[in-house]
């Protein structure tokens, strides 16, 4: 059963904290999260999304340097569509311009994290133009892009690595912890979305309900039937790796639901998990397993006397992976890498639930019975089945259809139309169609691998490509 919020007795002053402010006490971790908080007329929609890319020719992964690589890319959408690049070291690692950036993930999948806009049909366009632009220097170079949440045929030690400082802490740290965690870093892909919050109620609300529903979004963005060649017996793999990957940094929180969550409770969470790294003037310092409450008291292993800033605290953030994660925003983390289609929809399934305060209640009505077990119960089993699994008097499809139509009607009630006089229920239509048929991406390729395709994998790559 779902406890009701109640605020923090002595509520939530919010301070303006500089990036290199140095973290003497927990308020000001407190106070930083809660400063995320800001009045409906100026939330905005982040997209992420993650492709996996590989060689035309041989469907294989793309490496970091040559001819024909990631540098290659990075380097050409630089000069072509004056990105500006990030470097670490002597690596260009990224790109940035008006708000977005590309990014590396540590196998090579290259990632758009795009601005903070106002509209679905901006995030949407913002997408395209990303897709459009990849393409028009890949396709020079003999490389090509495909969306789905897990790498359908390359074993896990031919997939190259990213010289990316962090990744080299993580690689060495995440087998300590689970054996599928170097597959969640080298073998997925995921598209996520990055909503606000008016107030600690407020984000709370959403955190709740966005934690309950998110196997469904699991369910419905099931895109990751195959390892090496194979099916794997689940529709999405890379829902499942995160059981397996880093107990402490992984779930569904069910913290989250009890008396007291707020941001000091989030806070509380962050704190106790282990950590990854210090950076410092770009130099990646391993400290995994260390305590950041020790860095607070100056008393960090190779730091000693040194306190921590307001980057460290981020940094410390971003190095947990539940299903929902609280930043000064909350990320939507649940859905398989998808194509086109799929990527303007994940933001706005979420966005037609949060973004309206109508769709809020409805989805929170759903959600605010059900017990740890059932969302146990959901989070186990939807990887495998997706749209099958057994709920209550019906299944989790019902349940998906449910989600959806409350969605849809959040989205009309918005009123954001296009130059056509669409409204932003537009991007739903591939939702609606995947939970009517009651078959997901994975489903498709499964009937397509058992059939069309003879159980040739490489016709993922003709069929499922961008």
């Amino acid at each position: 059963m779902i406890l009701p919020f109640k605020a923090n007795k002595e509520g939530t002053k919010v301070n303006n904290i500089s990036r290199d402010s140095l973290i003497e006490n927990k308020q000001q971790l407190i106070d930083y999260i809660a400063s995320g908080s800001r009045p409906r007329s100026e939330w905005t929609i982040g997209t992420e999304h993650e492709k996996f890319v590989y060689c035309v020719d041989s469907n294989k992964p793309v490496p970091y340097e040559g001819e024909r690589s990631i540098k290659a890319i990075l380097v050409a959408l630089q000069k072509e569509f004056d990105w500006e690049p990030i470097m670490e070291g002597e690596y260009i690692i990224g790109l940035k311009k008006d708000g977005q950036s590309v990014t590396l993930e540590p196998g090579g999948q290259l990632e758009l994290s795009g601005a903070m806009l106002k509209t679905l049909h901006q995030t949407c366009a913002e997408s395209t133009s990303h897709l459009r632009q990849a393409q028009a220097v890949s396709e020079k170079l003999g490389i090509n892009y495909i969306g789905m949440g897990f790498n359908a045929n390359t074993k896990r030690e031919d997939v190259p690595t990213m010289p990316k400082g962090r990744y080299n802490i993580m690689r060495n740290y995440m087998p300590k912890k689970g054996n599928l965690g170097l597959d969640m870093m080298l073998r997925t892909c995921t598209i996520q979305v990055n909503l606000d919050y008016s107030s600690e109620a407020d984000m709370v609300k959403k955190f709740r309900v966005s934690l309950a529903l998110q196997p469904l979004a699991t369910a419905i963005f099931a895109a990751s039937p195959f390892t090496e060649g194979k099916p794997n017996g689940f529709q999405s793999y890379r829902s499942h790796i995160w059981t397996d990957t880093d107990p402490d940094r992984c779930g569904i929180l069910p913290f989250v639901f009890e008396e007291g969550m707020g941001f000091e409770a989030y806070v509380d969470h962050v704190l106790n998990v282990p950590m990854y790294f210090v950076n410092r003037n770009g130099i990646y310092h391993d400290v995994s397993g260390k305590s950041f409450k020790d860095f607070m008291n100056g008393k960090l292993e190779g730091f000693e006397g040194e306190l921590p800033t307001i980057d460290d605290w981020e940094d410390q953030m971003s190095t947990l992976f539940p299903e929902v994660r609280l930043k000064k925003f909350l990320e939507m983390r649940g859905a398989d890498g998808g194509t086109w289609s799929k990527i303007c929809a994940l933001p706005a399934l979420w966005v037609g639930l949060f973004y309206d305060q109508t769709s809020l209640d409805m989805a929170w009505d759903m959600v605010k019975d059900w017990t740890h077990e059932e969302h146990q119960h959901l989070r186990d089993n939807v990887p495998r089945d997706a749209l099958n699994v057994p709920f209550r008097n019906g299944t989790t499809q019902d349940l998906a259809m449910q989600m959806l139509k409350i969605s849809a009607a959040g989205l009309e009630r918005r009123g954001q139309f296009n130059n056509s006089g669409e409204d932003e229920r537009v991007f739903l239509n591939s939702l609606f169609q995947t939970v009517e048929s009651g078959k997901t991406t994975a489903q498709l390729m499964l009937d397509a691998y058992y059939g069309s395709w003879n159980q040739d994998i490489s016709k993922v790559f003709t069929d499922c490509s961008f």
